[in-house]
């Protein structure tokens, strides 16, 4: 049975830029290397926040039109259950399957302030998201396809399936980590392990870096130097 990450283990890959996260699960060789993240749809919208990293949630919602059933998207409550039927931190990943996806948002000023009181750290989705200075001002990091003045007729249709965002597959309870490059998966049965793989990594890189600015480069050394950080 994997052992799950420590509480300082997740810790220390949230700390993690979202490159050298990305390098170190890479030397896995768990997945290709061009799966296991958001494409450039996906966009950061608060890059100078320090990274993220939680528990996906996983909602389905539409917005374009008005709901054939169901309660109004002022009423939709359950999902709050849902949120903390998972363990913290959480991002919340919503993929919006409108016909037009990103006519309106799900979030806003009232829940961005009820997802950081449920120990929501970010958002994500494919759609759009709404009050972006409220959500910055109290911490919440969004990554999404755009932003709009409204909610239109958002309605939750699912919640805890499987969902695509930017061409990342996310299920409920993935380990996800975001920054200012996006957002992208953590395999949970390697979550343990990428710790002290990354601090290899990173020791690698600033040999090299180091050699760079010390003055005295040269090609061979260069060359030895990149030797020794290919594993």
């Amino acid at each position: 049975m994997t052992a799950e990450p420590t509480a300082e283990q997740l810790e220390i890959l949230r700390r993690l830029d979202g490159c050298t996260l990305a390098n170190t699960i890479e030397t896995f060789q768990r997945r290709l290397r061009n799966e296991g993240y958001a494409d450039r749809t996906v966009l950061c919208l608060f890059p100078k926040m320090p990274p993220v990293l939680g528990y996906a949630a996983t909602l389905k919602i539409r917005g374009s039109a008005p709901a054939l059933a169901g309660p109004a998207y002022t009423e939709s409550t359950d999902w709050w259950d849902y949120l903390l039927s998972l363990p913290p931190p959480r991002m919340v990943v919503i993929q919006d399957v409108s016909e037009q996806p990103g006519r309106g948002s799900l979030i806003g000023a009232v829940h961005a302030h009820i997802l950081r009181t449920l120990e929501c750290v970010a958002v994500v989705t494919n759609g759009v998201v709404r009050n972006v200075p409220v959500a910055e001002q109290i911490g919440l990091q969004l990554f999404a396809g755009g932003v709009s003045v409204s909610h239109a007729y958002v309605h939750i249709i699912e919640m805890g399936e499987p969902v695509e965002i930017g061409g990342l597959k996310i299920a409920s309870g993935d380990l996800l980590h975001g920054d200012v490059h996006g957002v992208q998966s953590i395999p949970r049965d390697l979550a343990a392990r990428l710790p002290l793989a990354a601090a290899e990594i990173i020791a690698r890189d600033q040999e090299i870096i180091a050699l760079c600015q010390s003055g005295h480069v040269s090609l061979e050394r260069l060359r030895a130097a990149l030797a020794r950080r290919i594993p």
